[in-house]
């Protein structure tokens, strides 16, 4: 039997591996506001259900509140944390960030997760550190609406703010490849049609996303999350990471049809509804019916986004064992 990592490396290579690589992912709310509690919480999610790759989800915010930010936790389905205090008010505030150190405060309790997960967890498991592009990250400072306010008439301001974000995430990177991190879950929320034109996304996501890539070029396993609908996926064929991940059950592409425009690893398969509300059943018909489509190759099992911490655990087993 290979090991997660083995299995891995060959489904990227495009060689069949003894198996269909299977992953799922989740948030941890209240377990993820320190940074042992959130090592320990994956940890146990990973020992539990084996899959062939470790994410680590902190909250959205966990790249934010050195800034500033605030956020509570509500009791969402998908374990996300609602924002309560946003920095941006005013376009100029873009101009008064400055670039974080990753070794103080909120973003060094983030590394210190890595460091204790990797700690734990076998060498031959590989664990990817969840990143979120710059613009995404501009939406949490500002809020959505108020983003889409900024990019068409405050170019200018936005574009300052963006670079500070995207150094201040490069210096993360860094540090979290010390670490020994395997690569970077790279996410991805604004490359929809119901929200930008590919022009937009081009000036404010693209010219961003590829300076943090570059910092994360020299790992192994870097996936791109595109999160939503109606996403622009043409954008990302060339885009330089390993594998990518998108509600492909939602949304065009399907993943035969990823596959022919990527020429790396898609990830999915597994309906987020099904997952969460379907039974045992229903999962594994959608399991094999991906791995059917796709001949088993450069394909990671999966779902199009993070797990809700609502999905029963016989379905979560299920996706693992419906590879086996």
């Amino acid at each position: 039997m290979l090991t997660h990592r083995e299995r891995l490396e060959l489904c990227i290579s495009g060689s069949p591996p003894d198996r269909v690589p299977v992953a799922l992912w989740r948030h941890f709310p209240v377990d993820d506001q320190t940074p042992f509690d959130l090592a320990r919480a994956a940890y146990a999610f990973q020992e539990l259900f084996d899959f062939d790759l470790l994410k680590l989800t902190p909250a959205s915010s966990y790249c934010l509140k050195d800034w500033g930010a605030m956020d509570e936790w509500r009791g969402a389905s998908e374990g996300t944390r609602d924002y309560t205090h946003r920095i941006i008010q005013n376009p100029e505030d873009w101009l008064k960030l400055s670039v974080l150190d990753p070794s103080h405060g909120q973003l060094a309790e983030a590394i210190q997760s890595l460091e204790i997960l990797r700690k734990q967890v076998q060498e031959n498991t590989p664990i990817i550190q969840t990143i979120f592009n710059p613009l995404s990250q501009a939406k949490n400072l500002v809020g959505g609406n108020n983003l889409l306010v900024h990019i068409r008439r405050f170019p200018e301001a936005l574009h300052a703010g963006l670079e500070t974000i995207t150094e201040s995430t490069r210096r993360f990177i860094e540090k979290a490849v010390e670490m020994g991190v395997d690569g970077i879950f790279y996410a991805v929320q604004h490359a929809q049609y119901n929200l930008l034109t590919e022009d937009e996304y081009r000036s404010f996501g693209i010219h961003y996303d590829l300076q943090l890539l570059e910092q994360a070029g020299g790992l192994w396993l870097n996936m791109l999350h595109i999160h939503g609908i109606e996403v622009m996926f043409d954008l990302f064929s060339d885009y330089p990471v390993q594998i990518i991940n998108w509600h492909d059950r939602e949304t065009s592409p399907s993943l035969p049809g990823g596959l022919a425009c990527f020429p790396g690893v898609v990830c999915g398969g597994v309906n987020r509804d099904t997952l969460t509300y379907g039974t045992a059943e229903q999962i594994r018909n959608e399991a094999l019916e991906a791995v059917q489509a796709t001949e088993g190759t450069r394909m990671i099992l999966g779902t199009g986004c993070v797990t809700p911490i609502i999905t029963p655990f016989g379905n979560i087993l299920a996706v693992r064992q419906s590879v086996d």
